[in-house]
């Protein structure tokens, strides 16, 4: 996972920090679940009365990461990226489709868990409040679809 530039100290604050191939990382404080779920295929042979069952297709719900910031705005650009490609302006999958990780921190900084989205990309963000005293772009949320997750460090 390429990350640009160092870690902040604004970082401190926030425990989910987002890193993103080739663009850099963001912090966030709130993380909702990463959660799949798998189809069940229920069949009856010959005249049974008890359904064989098994797994099908799987569902990955989308993820939303909450109250985050950053120092810069490569996270929108991603997001505008997207909005190139549904416009009909035309982008591959490979330029706006990026793998990421998603990184659960304790207080003092120590990774506790790295989830590893594939194949992501934003379909919503929500600019937060703006602060004149602040450095930070302040972001309310992102919400990030992806083909599917792994856990990667337990």
């Amino acid at each position: 996972m390429a990350i640009i530039g160092q870690p902040r100290s604004f970082h401190k604050r926030f425990k989910f920090l987002v890193e993103i191939d080739d663009i850099g990382h963001a912090g966030f404080q709130k993380c909702s679940e990463l959660s799949v779920e798998v189809a069940n295929i229920q069949y009856f042979e010959g005249g049974s009365l008890i359904p064989n069952k098994s797994p099908g297709r799987l569902t990955f719900s989308d993820v939303t990461l909450e109250r985050g910031a950053t120092q810069d705005h490569q996270l929108f650009d991603w997001f505008q990226d997207v909005v190139h490609m549904s416009s009909g302006l035309g982008l591959p999958d490979g330029l706006y489709k990026r793998n990421s990780d998603i990184v659960q921190q304790d207080r003092d900084g120590t990774t506790l868990r790295r989830w590893s989205l594939s194949r992501a990309w934003p379909v919503k963000f929500v600019a937060g409040e703006w602060d004149n005293e602040s450095d930070e772009n302040v972001i309310e949320s992102v919400t990030l679809t992806y083909d599917f997750f792994e856990l990667t460090v337990r």
